[in-house]
């Protein structure tokens, strides 16, 4: 191996490194001609100076140049039409889900499913267990002669059950316990 010494930096150089360099010094320059077929675009200088040849007044985007053609791509699968026998037909249904609502002790603007209107639902009130617990509780303190059935006449102590106003049919419950 052959070392010489490098003037401007002081280092050492190898043969094999100083051919190296040399190599890439005298690497041929850039090929700037068509790739795979397809035309170059053209340079800046080219794209910055006007080119009114192809028309009176036209700018050159809208001139007609010559593109290169591209070939058509032919598909081998048909697909069948739109409105063939042999597509099924599909029916939509729509569903409707009201997770937000909270049944309690007032009316609630929802929807009803079985007529499809939406509604201020109305309330009826039943004696559920909350009043019984309370009847229960009166009694064994001493209201044994009809005080205990107080609860049974207040709508504060009922379960209530919300209803549909045009169709009656049932569209929540709230327990009171």
């Amino acid at each position: 191996m052959i070392w010489k010494k490098a003037s401007r930096h002081g280092t050492f150089l190898s043969s094999k490194e100083e051919v190296a360099s040399v190599n890439m010094a005298s690497a041929p320059p850039l090929e700037t001609a068509e790739f795979g077929g397809h035309l170059q675009p053209p340079s800046y200088e080219e794209s910055m100076t006007p080119q009114y040849t192809h028309g009176p007044g036209l700018p050159p985007a809208y001139t007609k140049m010559a593109h290169q053609q591209y070939p058509t791509q032919v598909h081998s699968q048909a697909y069948p039409p739109a409105h063939s026998p042999i597509s099924p037909i599909v029916s939509v249904q729509t569903i409707y889900m009201q997770p937000g609502v909270v049944y309690g002790h007032l009316p609630v603007h929802t929807h009803c499913p079985a007529c499809a209107q939406m509604v201020v639902t109305r309330l009826e009130h039943n004696p559920g267990t909350m009043a019984w617990l309370t009847c229960a509780g009166l009694f064994i303190f001493g209201c044994i002669y009809g005080c205990c059935l107080i609860p049974f006449c207040l709508d504060g102590l009922k379960d209530v059950t919300h209803r549909c106003p045009n169709c009656s049919k049932p569209l929540g419950v709230y327990k009171r316990l």
